[in-house]
């Protein structure tokens, strides 16, 4: 497993410490994908209720606050298939 998603599942489950109820998949091309549900974040390609996809970098600038995760949709940087419903409950929870 690649140093980005050991750091993504680390971020993600500091966020998501109240649980997330759903199942959702964060998608980073070229290093792998996380998955985030009612039991925790780990690393995983599973099926999910909402696949946000973006690049590590962008991923790195939500998590840190540096970036809005409704901006990054709304500009293309992240992409969301799937539960819109969830994605805004997710974009909320890193915010």
């Amino acid at each position: 497993m690649s140093d980005v998603i050991n750091a993504a599942v680390e971020a993600l489950s500091a966020k998501l410490a109240n649980g997330f109820d759903g199942v959702a998949k964060f998608v980073i091309p070229g290093e792998g994908a996380i998955m985030a549900d009612p039991s925790g974040v780990r690393a995983g390609d599973e099926e999910a209720d909402v696949t946000l996809t973006a690049e590590a970098d962008v991923f790195r600038a939500i998590l840190e606050g540096e970036m809005n995760a409704t901006s990054a949709f709304m500009t293309g940087k992240l992409t969301v298939d799937g539960s819109m419903g969830l994605a805004m409950q997710l974009g909320a929870a890193l915010a």
